[in-house]
């Protein structure tokens, strides 16, 4: 599986696509001006961090920019710290539906949905 990596945090091919593809349609529909994907490490959730996924018009001066070529990922310092070494994938083929993943290897625990984690 291709990826493209920022020192810390990478994006496969397939997620690359797919928020190009997000993007794209927002800008279709009429959406406001999209320019990547931003992935970010909340507070809460059943074990402790969960992962929010959402479009930003303009990333912040201090974010991690991924540009993959076809899509950029914008991650704030104070996420990286806790998706260091971390792989954002998209999965389709589930049969709970289509869904955007990260791969998380700080990740000491995580609840049944995927989308909250613990760090020992």
């Amino acid at each position: 599986m291709d990826q493209i990596s920022a020192p810390s945090f990478s994006v496969t091919d397939r997620a690359a696509r797919r928020i190009a593809r997000i993007v794209a349609s927002e800008a279709k529909s009429g959406g406001p001006d999209t320019q990547a994907m931003r992935v970010a490490v909340l507070a809460g959730g059943c074990s402790g961090f969960q992962y929010q996924f959402g479009l930003e018009a303009h990333p912040a001066a201090d974010d991690l920019v991924i540009d993959t070529g076809v899509a950029r990922v914008v991650i704030d310092p104070v996420s990286l710290d806790l998706l260091s070494g971390s792989e954002l994938d998209f999965d389709d083929t589930s049969l709970m539906g289509a869904y955007f993943t990260v791969r998380n290897p700080q990740a000491s625990s995580s609840c049944g949905c995927g989308t909250s984690f613990s760090v020992a």
